[in-house]
């Protein structure tokens, strides 16, 4: 899986990088110890599948032959003949060995920083190849300030009271910024916001009924266990429909939604308002809607354009650039035509629309990909619609609905020379690249600041640490007297310390919106499949020329790592690092 593989392993690819992490390789997994030369060597298993996983692109294979030397193999494990005091010792100086290397390796790991302004890649594509060029509007030509989602928030809540009779002291409750993550899950029965990973996991930690996190005992209680069967997921595009209880939100205008949805049900729980969970949920989703339908957010906008629309990501840049490479391009959203008009004219000049072969808005996506009976109206320059059956799609015009097999049929805009760029995972991505062949690029702002907060010394650090660590307990627990397992127990409670540390860097309630504590997120694992390539936004297109190609990084599989050790010899397992990026533009 392509999404932001483990930091470090990829970092380590100079031979005075390798012999730093030599001694902890060898003790660890190797079958030696570390310590003075005279002590007993000690027969260890073989390497174990969590090493493999964090340090097997090292490619401990073929580590030059100083790891076997005799002065490295002495053991600091005892044998079951000596005394508790020593089991205890030998396990602690093997920590703290283990802590030291660690702590020399972080300091080569931060020399190559990766790039929140590269293009990363889970499928082979090549930017030769791509002829036509697509996008959505909004969070992709368009990018808006946090002023909108408190907009989105206070324009819903007070709907809530006005028109669903819902108490007044919700106006005591104001937006909150960092709260909730894209991709998070919510419980329509049970009214409880959670993140879920790659396998239908609940990431323990991550519960919240309300403002307030569940206790990991009382959701085990109510999951029978933390997996959530797949009759109970969200349906394919995230709803929950046909029996699914569960709703993932992909989109970035459902942030407000998520945090309405949470301060209602903590105003209701703290004024012991008995409720029903399903009706709370759908109302604050009609009104969420009627931001959006009754156009009362399109006009707030429209009245102070400059108050949330950020201008700051080089849109015009990418569009001219492709114009001037004859580039084919086009325009699908969902918004309205005046909507987006008024933003393109802010961001790129009132001559955008000369930029794009072909305009739709209000297409209805994901419906648009599906739909086949809708046909495209003509839209006038007054915004009035036209009665005339279209029988090809012109530049300069605007268009209105439609469906996307008469696109096909009308441009003959077909398979993978076409690259369409959206934020919304499912609308704007799933149904392209699964049904009709076109590559699909993802936005995804928050991968910027991810990735800014991957490169702090801390956070290597921890996970630098983490990993070794977890190293150390796979591989001494087969240690079972009782002086050992309390050593072990500390090392538990140490690494559940730095588990939570590592989420809490990316957002104190859920974490990071590509990982849970080791595995990738469900919505890291609908971006892997639905993407080809990702970015923090358009302006990361201008780092690359038009003939460049985009190559996955081949991370190996469990059963490979331990056999595969030339990817760091070869410069396979490089990513793009700031370094790196300067002679690509």
């Amino acid at each position: 899986m392509s999404p932001l593989v483990l930091y470090f392993p990829s970092r380590l690819r100079t031979k005075e990088s390798l012999q730093k992490v030599l001694l902890v390789c060898n003790a660890l997994h190797s079958g030696t110890g570390i310590g003075n030369s005279g002590s007993r060597s000690l027969s260890w298993p073989k390497r174990t599948r969590l090493w493999r996983r964090g340090f097997g692109a090292l490619g401990v294979a073929q580590i030059p032959a100083i790891c076997h030397s005799p002065q490295h193999r002495t053991a600091l494990l005892c044998t079951s003949s000596h005394s508790g005091r020593d089991i205890t010792s030998s396990l602690w100086a093997l920590y703290n060995e283990t802590k030291k290397q660690t702590e020399d390796v972080v300091s080569s790991v931060t020399c190559n920083l990766l790039n929140p302004d590269a293009i990363f890649a889970n499928n082979e594509m090549s930017l030769e190849d791509t002829e036509i060029y697509g996008f959505d509007y909004d969070y992709t030509l368009a990018f808006y300030s946090n002023r909108l989602h408190t907009l989105i928030f206070n324009i819903a809540r007070d709907i809530l009271i006005e028109e669903h009779r819902y108490p007044e002291g919700l106006r005591a409750y104001e937006y909150i910024p960092d709260f909730a993550i894209r991709g998070l899950h919510y419980d329509v029965q049970k009214a409880l916001l959670m993140k879920i990973d790659a396998f239908h996991y609940i990431q323990l930690g991550t519960v919240y009924r309300g403002l307030h996190p569940v206790s990991d005992k009382e959701v085990i209680a109510m999951y029978e266990g933390s997996h959530v069967p797949l009759e109970q997921m969200s349906d394919f595009y995230g709803k929950s429909s046909h029996g699914h209880t569960m709703k993932q939100f992909m989109d970035i205008f459902s942030l407000p939604e998520m945090t309405l949805l949470s301060c209602v049900n903590d105003y209701f729980m703290k004024h012991n308002i008995d409720y029903e969970p399903v009706h709370l949920y759908k109302d604050v989703k009609e009104a969420i809607g009627d931001v959006h339908v009754k156009g009362i957010m399109y006009r707030a906008v429209e009245a102070d354009i400059e108050k949330y629309i950020c201008y700051g990501e080089q849109t015009h840049a990418v569009l001219r650039k492709l114009a001037e490479n004859k580039k084919k391009m086009f325009l699908i959203t969902n918004s309205p035509f005046d909507f987006v008009d008024r933003g393109m004219n802010y961001i790129v000049g009132k001559d955008w629309r000369d930029l794009f072969d072909v305009v739709i808005v209000q297409a209805d996506k994901p419906g648009f990909f599906n739909d086949k009976r809708k046909p495209f109206r003509r839209v006038n320059h007054k915004g009035v619609l036209l009665w005339d059956r279209i029988h090809r799609l012109e530049k300069g015009q605007i268009y209105k609905q439609g469906n996307l097999y008469e696109f096909l049929r009308l441009t003959g805009w077909r398979g993978s020379k076409v690259l369409y760029f959206g934020d919304h995972i499912y609308s704007d991505l799933a149904d392209l690249t699964l049904k009709h062949g076109w590559r699909t690029g993802a936005i995804i702002p928050e991968l910027r600041s991810e990735i800014k907060i991957m490169n702090t010394k801390e956070y290597v650090h921890l996970m630098t640490w983490l990993q070794g660590l977890t190293g150390l307990l796979e591989r001494m627990q087969v240690h079972r007297d009782a002086e050992s397992q309390m050593v072990l127990k500390q090392w538990i409670q140490e690494r559940e310390v730095m588990r939570l540390r590592t989420k809490n860097i990316f957002n104190n309630q859920f974490g990071s919106l590509f990982r849970t504590y080791h595995n990738p997120t469900y919505f890291s694992r609908r971006l892997s499949r639905f993407a080809d390539i990702y970015m923090a936004s358009l302006s990361c297109l201008l780092n690359y020329d038009l003939h460049h190609t985009f190559f996955p990084r081949r991370n190996p599989l469990q059963h490979e790592a331990s056999v595969w050790s030339d990817q760091v010899c070869a410069g396979t397992s490089k990513t793009p690092f700031l370094t790196e990026m300067t002679q690509i533009k």
